[in-house]
């Protein structure tokens, strides 16, 4: 799974999740894409979740590239446990999705297998997502 090397502080407020993404958002590496159209976040095991999908539908005769990246610890407190006494522990890393953001990218293959890859990818993913083929200029 992703995660960073190291970070400066162990904890991150939570933030808002605000905006359209402008960065990250143009197909650059491969010829399709899979673009976020909702926003969300989405876990570290989810990022993995579909990649694997991905890797498994098109069987070594592609190149796949992940451009999101999980660097946003969420904490949780445990169960049963009074108000107070401090923030819980991080559990797990996610990446903030606005929409636009071009999530996956794939090269080498032709357009249906694209399609059907992206397609199972998607449906590891909580947030909805749309096929982009790169735009030539």
């Amino acid at each position: 799974m992703l995660q960073p090397a190291r970070t400066k502080y162990r904890k991150q407020q939570k933030g808002r999740n605000t905006g359209v993404a402008t960065r990250g958002a143009k197909v650059s590496f491969g010829e399709y894409g899979l673009k976020a159209v909702g926003r969300g976040r989405l876990t570290a095991r989810q990022i993995e979740a579909a990649r694997r999908a991905l890797s498994r539908h098109i069987k070594r005769g592609g190149r796949i590239w992940i451009r999101v990246f999980p660097d946003k610890p969420v904490s949780h407190k445990p169960a049963e446990v009074r108000m107070g006494n401090g923030k819980g522990n991080p559990e797990y890393l996610v990446a903030e999705i606005q929409p636009g953001k071009i999530i996956y990218e794939m090269d080498g293959v032709d357009a249906a297998v694209a399609k059907q890859a992206f397609a199972l990818a998607a449906a590891k993913l909580p947030i909805r997502t749309v096929l982009v083929h790169r735009m030539l200029g």
